[in-house]
């Protein structure tokens, strides 16, 4: 039976979400206004929202969890090929949040693997604008010729990294992008990604499923954990890539 939701009323126990055997399995709750307290409140346990135009607001648990693990990201050859070419380019770089509203919006217009529309809907880039602002919300941007190309965009508590979406104008671009994002999560201690829900293309970069119980244990231990203070990128972050499978980015580093 699916939870109802005030704006007052918090969110509910994740181990009412919906079980395998309904249509919407991992659906928590629904209702309530979409605002950064709310987001707050539910990142910090786990819950994220994810809606169509016309329904009410969707609060989601699902079990099992996407995640992917930064010290298992997967460089091909290919894409440490495309890592060492971008870092060697002088007029290629990796920013954060120098273009949030931009990504966003991007993002907003790319459909999720799979599916034929977009799930980000103005109500979601306006709550999550409004996050951003409040330094809880970040992205990470591919530009080359001072164009940007490609890039993400995620939630950030504690030492936890929530994955939200990404785009890419250019080839690769959003691989670029996350590659970075990786290579911030090892230089500053956090271990893992939250992907939400399982894809093809995370997959092939090391992303796997575990129980929402495992996940809740981990969001437990870190979402406590000292803030990342600063959020800018330095290319010497390229280097945590090295210990990683493919040929790593060295020069301009």
């Amino acid at each position: 039976m699916l939870n109802w939701i005030d704006d007052d009323d918090p969110l509910p126990p994740t181990q009412r979400a919906l079980g395998a055997d309904s249509d919407a399995p991992g659906l928590l709750a629904a209702g309530g206004r979409l605002t950064p307290q709310r987001l707050d409140e539910a990142y910090r346990r786990g819950i994220f929202p994810w809606f169509s135009p016309g329904q009410p607001v969707l609060w989601w648990s699902p079990d099992p969890r996407m995640v992917l693990p930064v010290a298992q990201f997967k460089v091909s050859k290919s894409l440490g090929k495309t890592l060492r070419r971008f870092v060697r380019h002088p007029r290629c770089e990796l920013r954060i949040d120098s273009a949030f509203e931009r990504v966003i919006d991007a993002c907003a217009r790319t459909p999720r693997e799979g599916q034929a529309g977009t799930w980000i809907v103005p109500q979601m880039v306006a709550a999550y604008t409004d996050w951003h602002r409040r330094g809880r919300v970040h992205s990470v941007e591919t530009w080359v010729d001072g164009q940007l190309v490609g890039g993400l965009y995620c939630v950030a508590i504690g030492r936890m990294v929530f994955g939200e979406s990404m785009f890419a104008w250019a080839s690769d671009a959003s691989k670029i992008a996350l590659a970075a994002l990786v290579a911030f999560c090892r230089a500053h201690g956090v271990r893992l990604i939250d992907c939400q829900q399982n894809t093809g293309h995370l997959a092939s970069l090391g992303a796997h499923e575990v129980s929402r119980n495992t996940f809740e244990q981990h969001l437990s231990l870190v979402s406590g954990e000292p803030e990342i203070a600063d959020w800018t990128y330095d290319s010497r972050m390229w280097l945590q890539l090295e210990a990683l499978q493919g040929t790593p980015p060295r020069d301009g580093a």
